[in-house]
């Protein structure tokens, strides 16, 4: 099953994703993967040595910084230790979500609950964006398989906590829908939005240009709508960073301050093939090795992406998202989470589950939301590390 490269309409786009039902169906699919993990997390979570509230859960990690820069700002510049070294700081972090936060306190909402009302809003605008995208790229079927296969993926906890995956998703997916349909005003706002939320909103935008240049080849409109909704997309990354090094007074203030605070740089894969070698060969404990077998099957299900010649913007995102998910160094049990938006890994299981009877479908993305759920409610509750 290959994408449909029509000279698509929004109005045919909702008529073909079955309007309201359709719509609705894919929010019930989220709500059902959401529920189930918030369930298991408080059942697992009342096991530990030290028990806390789902809610608490649910705001630990980089939720703390994004309330940090919702409620006072992005500090002046680095941040440095009582010995003197650079430590990570807010400025490390992307704008949006902090933004949507804060506009949630300012009507009265306490900051917490204004983060995770943004996160979970998000998750079903993500939803929707999902199953739009899907149904416009093959079918009702796979955009329903797409919203259930992404939103019970091993890290997908991260659409229930503070995190700014959900968002980013929404934005992402409602980008390529407006490209695929040629909306590009829409197209170009939501490009700018994901390049601001997240620093891989760099390879979205990279996605949109490649969605210009086809529309540009087809002539079917005035070439200045795509090349102005390209651009904009694609100035989102260098305008963040760009202020942050303004605002700190180095160039590569925003590199430096990930590397102190998270171990974060670009070493072309080598740190990463050094986790799966010695992974693999020592086998350290299940969550290191399921790790490393995430990170292979992401790999082999974008080789098998790549075969079946999906939707060109789509692969570039992919192809380039991933590039920097594996290229650089940081704390492995981190990449799951980072693979979660990159669509181009889940499109295999997305035609098959379009094309099997719907019994196998269901059976089959149970099986996997199973694993994925109770995965993603290990990770908050009993693993001690950050995700």
């Amino acid at each position: 099953m290959t994408a449909v490269l029509e000279k698509p309409t929004t109005d045919k786009l909702w008529d073909k994703a079955g309007g309201w039902n359709g719509v609705l169906t894919a929010v019930g699919i989220l709500a059902l993967t959401r529920v189930g993990q918030l369930i298991m997390i408080a059942w697992l979570g009342g096991a530990t040595e030290q028990p806390r509230s789902v809610w608490e859960r649910l705001l630990v990690w980089d939720a703390g910084w994004f309330l940090r820069v919702a409620v006072d700002g992005y500090p002046e510049g680095y941040t440095y230790s009582n010995t003197g070294q650079l430590e990570g700081n807010e400025l490390a972090f992307f704008p949006v979500y902090p933004i949507l936060i804060r506009a949630g306190a300012a009507i009265g909402i306490e900051p917490s609950a204004a983060a995770l009302g943004v996160a979970w809003l998000a998750s079903i605008a993500a939803a929707i964006g999902l199953y739009l995208l899907g149904t416009s790229l093959y079918s009702r079927r796979a955009g329903w398989a797409l919203v259930a296969i992404c939103c019970a993926a091993p890290a997908s906890v991260v659409l229930s906590m503070a995190y700014s995956e959900s968002l980013f998703i929404a934005l992402v997916a409602g980008m390529f829908v407006a490209a695929h349909r040629r909306v590009w005003w829409a197209a170009g706002l939501l490009g700018l939005a994901t390049a601001l939320t997240r620093p891989t909103g760099a390879a979205a935008a990279l996605g949109l240009a490649v969605a210009a240049l086809l529309a540009i080849r087809d002539g079917d409109q005035p070439k200045w709508k795509p090349l102005a909704a390209a651009a904009a997309a694609l100035a989102g990354v260098p305008l963040y960073l760009g202020w942050v090094a303004y605002r700190v007074g180095e160039l590569n203030a925003w590199f430096k301050i990930q590397t102190a605070g998270w171990g974060t740089s670009f070493d072309y894969g080598e740190s990463t093939g050094k986790f799966l070698w010695t992974t693999l060969r020592e086998g350290d404990g299940w969550i290191p090795l399921s790790v490393a077998f995430i990170l292979l099957a992401a790999l082999a299900a974008a080789g098998v992406a790549l075969a079946q010649k999906p939707w060109p913007p789509l692969v570039v995102y992919g192809v380039v998202a991933m590039i920097l998910v594996y290229g650089q160094a940081g704390f492995y049990h981190s990449k799951p989470r980072l693979l979660l938006p990159v669509l181009l890994t889940l499109l295999p299981a997305v035609v098959a589950a379009a094309r099997a009877r719907p019994r196998v479908a269901v059976l089959a993305i149970t099986a996997w939301a199973l694993f994925g759920l109770y995965y993603g409610a290990y990770l908050v509750t009993v693993w001690p590390y950050t995700l």
